[in-house]
């Protein structure tokens, strides 16, 4: 089965995949941004997801849909800061207080598959289309990073 709209042969997506998939992200979209916004950008995975066509060359289809999420969210966010730093350029704050703004986005995006969408390293390189030893060394280095920040905490409240 072939997508043939945008004019070249392309493998179709799954027509399954909607009802297979749709909670699964919603779930990691939702804990990564508020509820209302998840709504919209989990439908929005889907429709990106038709639009491209699916390649098996890609991979499993799943860590392919956690890709598709995870550039969403990154895009999301980038917009909403930017529509907040225009509303107002003195605030000094993340713009949704749900995640650690310390951590590097490619880190953050590394742990947050594996921790909120369950993948395994396999599937986070497949999904942030990076090799698996760079998913290894994300998560390690993020690891040190909350440790140090987590003793510090620990600093200040036995103060």
């Amino acid at each position: 089965m072939y997508n043939t709209r945008s004019g070249r042969d392309q493998p179709a997506v799954p027509a399954d995949l909607f009802d297979r998939y749709f909670t699964e992200i919603h779930r990691y979209i939702a804990r990564r941004l508020p509820v209302d916004d998840a709504d919209d950008l989990a439908a929005e995975v889907f429709l990106a997801a038709l639009r491209g066509g699916y390649d098996p060359a890609v991979g499993e289809v799943r860590p392919w849909l956690y890709g598709i999420a995870t550039n969403l969210v990154a895009r999301h966010r980038r917009t909403e800061t930017t529509r907040w730093k225009a509303l107002s350029r003195a605030a000094a704050r993340d713009w949704d207080g749900h995640e650690d703004p310390a951590l590097k986005q490619r880190d953050r995006d590394v742990v947050l598959l594996i921790a909120l969408g369950g993948l395994s390293h396999a599937e986070v390189a497949s999904a942030l289309d990076i090799p698996y030893g760079t998913v290894a060394s994300r998560l390690n280095r993020a690891r040190k990073h909350l440790r140090a920040a987590l003793g510090a905490l620990k600093e200040d409240i036995d103060g």
